[in-house]
């Protein structure tokens, strides 16, 4: 549900955690098909080509500014997943947790990434009230990860 694209998250850059995601995406997008995921999602179809087609082998994302609600919408086309919805809340939740164990706040996950946000950004993009994107989340969750691995 994105947060577990990969084993772990706190080794990885930031770049290399959105390329796992992306990794997801083409998995899901391979299995159901391109003609599925278009027909079943709002999600733009060159998109979802894109998604198809990267390299398994790379740690360079393709689609860094992909926003995480159209990412869980192809995720949720899948079978075997739960709903956008559903993967959305997952994944605040899971966010919002690694924050407590870390012992974090919002202004401190501001100030140790690379996403030229706020605390208060950073805040309204894990709640849902701004949009966050893969790359975002990716900075967001590694971070965090990193920080737990400590």
């Amino acid at each position: 549900m994105l947060y577990d694209a990969a084993d772990n998250p706190g080794s990885l850059t930031p770049d290399a955690l959105c390329a796992a995601y992306e990794q997801q995406l083409h998995d899901v997008i391979t299995d159901v098909g391109v003609d599925t995921v278009t027909e079943e999602t709002d999600v733009d179809a060159k998109t979802i080509e894109t998604l198809s087609n990267i390299d398994p082998d790379t740690d360079t994302p393709v689609i860094p500014d992909l926003r995480t609600e159209d990412a869980a919408a192809i995720l949720a086309v899948h079978q075997t997943r739960p709903d956008a919805e559903s993967v959305i809340f997952e994944l605040r939740d899971h966010l919002l947790m690694s924050m407590t164990t870390t012992v974090v706040d919002v202004d401190i996950i501001a100030s140790n990434v690379d996403l030229d946000l706020s605390g208060q950004e950073v805040q309204q993009a894990l709640e849902g009230r701004a949009a966050m994107t893969l790359a975002q989340l990716a900075a967001i969750q590694q971070f965090l990860a990193e920080r737990n691995n400590q």
